[in-house]
């Protein structure tokens, strides 16, 4: 492990690539300084393996039926910023979309393309970048919860406690991802610092005063649960240990602001453009199974 890396899992001194600034805050180099922009992070929907139970890791595996409706309503959403209740993001399209080279983040990325095409937000550049990948799950990929469980016990009981210290046999480190990600977004990052202005921290960082957002860009990025789990960590100069705090719901939107170089968690899990999805279950259980199927609490 190295340095730095230990530094971010709260077990030593930052390494020699992190800066702590005049005010005693460790600063990451992960985010330009005083960068202006907004990142929305969009998990992909369900695949074929998550209906089986199985590990995914980088094995391609495509959407589900549920899986492709839930990427168009997520694309609906991204394309449609201002339906209430608004995203947070600056008016206009986005600057770009990047994806995970996987097969469901593919599809996924290709339903928040066609949605902003439908909208009128026409040539967009849409990237893969694969840097974005899934966590490499090594011998667990393709096998069911229940298999892993019974052939790697120790294992998967080590990952699931302390992530940053274990992994899946022939498999990627919590460390491996970290350098990862950060080579990959760090250039993204970068291209829309040279884009956009100098942003300050000596300004109101309480939301009800007003941020105006004129000109600042914005970008999507589609990717996976453990992929994102790293990368918002890094944003947010969080260590590794806090690895599970932060999960990431199927064709969920997170949205991250940048301002001044300092990257803070605006909006989480937000699912609200799933509800029909909701909806339409809700009501097939209750054709399949009666009136009396669904009910509220305390219902007669």
């Amino acid at each position: 492990m190295t340095a730095a890396v230990a530094a971010r899992a709260g077990m030593g001194p930052a390494g020699a690539g992190e800066a702590t600034d005049p005010a005693g805050e460790q600063a990451t180099t992960l985010v330009p300084p005083g960068l202006e922009a907004t990142l929305v992070l969009l998990r992909h929907g369900e695949t074929e393996f998550l209906l089986q139970r199985r590990f995914q890791g980088r094995s391609e595996t495509p959407l589900s039926a549920l899986g492709r409706r839930q990427a168009a309503l997520g694309g609906g959403r991204i394309a449609d910023p201002s339906r209430p209740p608004a995203l947070p993001v600056p008016a206009g399209p986005p600057r770009f979309v990047a994806h995970s080279p996987l097969r469901r983040t593919v599809e996924t990325a290709a339903a928040v393309s066609a949605a902003l095409e439908s909208s009128g937000a026409r040539g967009v550049p849409v990237i893969a970048e694969p840097g974005l990948a899934e966590i490499h799950q090594g011998a667990w990929e393709g096998l069911t919860q229940e298999e892993v469980a019974d052939r790697f016990a120790d294992e998967l009981a080590a990952w699931r406690r302390r992530p940053w210290e274990a992994h899946a046999p022939g498999g990627e480190s919590l460390d491996e991802v970290d350098r990862r990600v950060r080579a990959a977004v760090g250039p993204l990052l970068a291209s829309l610092a040279a884009g956009s202005g100098h942003g300050t921290l000596d300004r109101p960082h309480v939301l009800g005063y007003g941020r105006g957002t004129e000109g600042v860009p914005w970008v999507v990025l589609v990717g996976h649960d453990g992929n994102f789990k790293v990368l918002l960590l890094a944003l947010l100069d969080l260590p590794l240990t806090a690895f599970w705090r932060f999960p990431f719901a199927l064709a969920a939107l997170s949205v991250v602001e940048i301002r001044g170089g300092r990257a803070w968690l605006r909006l989480h899990n937000a699912c609200d453009h799933l509800a029909p999805l909701e909806q339409a279950t809700a009501g097939e259980s209750r054709t399949a199974a009666g009136p009396d199927a669904v009910r509220p609490p305390g219902a007669l």
